[in-house]
């Protein structure tokens, strides 16, 4: 982590990741996004808002300003954006070299529900107080 409301984590890219282009495939960078939503909730949000809540894509929005190819290290670095709207909040992931350049950029809509019921759960201040 590198601030009380930023998660880090690197990603090395693999054989399976590279498309016919020779680097990481756009489908990867999605899951990538993705794992770094859910290691963040599951490392910073309260025992029982991971007993009760779970999260789904709404929106994705990916900028893509650059490539790595098979066995480079990317460093994402994730956070919740703004305050919540109803049951969605926003959440930016970047992805960096290893010389610190922005090569993708994400934003994306995450949508609360309610474990019990599967239906929407309003983001409750308290929900998101610990990534903030």
């Amino acid at each position: 982590m590198t601030g009380p409301n930023r998660f880090t984590r690197s990603f090395v890219a693999e054989p399976s990741h590279i498309d016919e282009l020779g680097h990481v495939n756009n489908t990867v960078w999605v899951q990538w996004i993705q794992d770094m939503a859910t290691a963040h909730w599951d490392a910073v949000a309260r025992p029982e808002d991971r007993a009760a809540f779970f999260w789904v894509v709404v929106r994705h929005e990916i900028d893509y300003r650059g490539n790595v190819s098979e066995g480079d290290t990317v460093t994402a670095t994730t956070w919740i954006e703004g305050a919540a709207m109803g049951a969605k909040s926003l959440r930016r992931v970047e992805f960096a070299d290893s010389a610190g350049k922005r090569l993708v950029s994400a934003s994306t809509t995450w949508a609360m529900l309610d474990r019990a019921t599967g239906r929407l759960a309003r983001v409750r201040p308290e929900v998101l107080a610990p990534f903030q």
